[in-house]
């Protein structure tokens, strides 16, 4: 017997889809994301159950993104899942940002990537305090998607660029400041929610009895947003043009204040790829101008490239494969990444036929 990765469960009119690879820190394989669709679709017209709860097993991530090794090896093996999976996981993600019954994100520990694609979806983001929230494809040599160039273009200022390009993992404080979460819920509160849910006489309008229940027990707000004490400067670097130029504006930093922030920033844009940050950055730009389904379609008609054209397997290798930590990029620096090879990866896209 394989264990279930998807526990399902209905308590008091409430479904519960529980991610069940804690081990995986719940990363998201094909299988899963039918079981998932699955069981959407089987509630959504059934009376019996009124809300959604998505959460997660395990301490450390409520889900850290896709199998991205299993999407690797489906490229190497010529066998066409990786696209299949990407088709399914995006249509998954539209999914549950249409659903007409409110879907409450659970989240704890790591929440990237994929996870990302889940919990932004949902009606009720609701975190603890040991969340840990991201978007770090960069870093693999691949671009935000799951809705990222969604996502990230509508964030306030150059906030959206500055996660997207960086893959900067944000805590509490920062997820709800971002608007990427609704809800901080104290750890040591999920048992009281759960009671609360198993207890509570639904209206006809579930989604505000949620409300209710999560401004009554959980914050809106909570002090120590790095991202807020960095504002001006995340908005003033990433509002360049273009890459090399918000390289350089990061590497001419002269307020004290922000003189080590700028400086961990270099650092990390040093180590990714630089066709990758230059693709993330024309994504978001379209992003913001996109209907949701046309940013899917986007990202989709990308990952049809990237594979043979991008630096995925590269970064997958040095990372996850090999781990030898030494992705040797293609082009090597950000002054080598031309125009035209990032506007040749959105040449043929038709917004409007999604």
């Amino acid at each position: 017997m394989t264990e279930q990765t998807v526990l399902v469960e209905v308590r008091n009119r409430v479904g519960h889809l529980t991610l069940n690879r804690p081990a995986g820190l719940n990363a998201l394989n094909l299988d899963m994301v039918r079981q998932l669709r699955q069981q959407l679709d089987a509630w959504l017209n059934d009376d019996q159950v009124r809300v959604v709860v998505l959460r997660a097993n395990g301490e450390k991530a409520f889900c850290a993104g896709g199998d991205i090794r299993g999407l690797y090896d489906s490229y190497l093996a010529g066998d066409g899942m990786y696209m299949t999976f990407f088709r399914e996981e995006y249509a998954l993600d539209q999914l549950i940002h249409d659903y007409p019954k409110p879907v409450v994100a659970l989240m704890d520990g790591f929440v990237l990537g994929g996870g990302m694609g889940l919990a932004q979806a949902a009606s009720h983001r609701v975190i603890t305090e040991g969340v840990k929230m991201g978007m770090p494809e960069t870093g693999i040599g691949y671009f935000p998607d799951v809705g990222g160039s969604y996502f990230l273009s509508r964030l306030d200022g150059a906030i959206g660029q500055y996660l997207g390009i960086t893959g900067t993992h944000i805590r509490a404080a920062d997820a709800l400041y971002c608007g990427l979460a609704d809800h901080c819920l104290g750890s040591d509160l999920v048992g009281e929610l759960d009671q609360a849910l198993d207890s509570m006489q639904w209206s006809d309008e579930p989604a505000s009895d949620l409300d209710a229940l999560l401004h009554k027990r959980a914050s809106q707000k909570i002090p120590g947003s790095e991202i807020k004490a960095m504002r001006s400067a995340i908005d003033h670097h990433f509002s360049q043009p273009d890459m090399p130029r918000i390289r350089a504006s990061l590497a001419a930093e002269e307020c004290p204040a922000y003189q080590d922030w700028a400086e961990r920033t270099l650092a990390a844009i040093d180590s990714k790829s630089p066709l990758a940050m230059n693709v993330t950055l024309e994504l978001l730009r379209q992003g913001r101008e996109l209907s949701l389904p046309d940013c899917f379609a986007l990202e989709l008609h990308l990952d049809a490239q990237w594979f043979a054209e991008g630096d995925i397997m590269e970064g997958v290798r040095a990372l996850i494969v090999d781990k030898d930590k030494n992705p040797r990029w293609n082009p090597p620096t950000l002054d080598d990444v031309s125009p035209a090879r990032v506007a040749a990866f959105f040449a043929d896209f038709q917004p409007g036929q999604a």
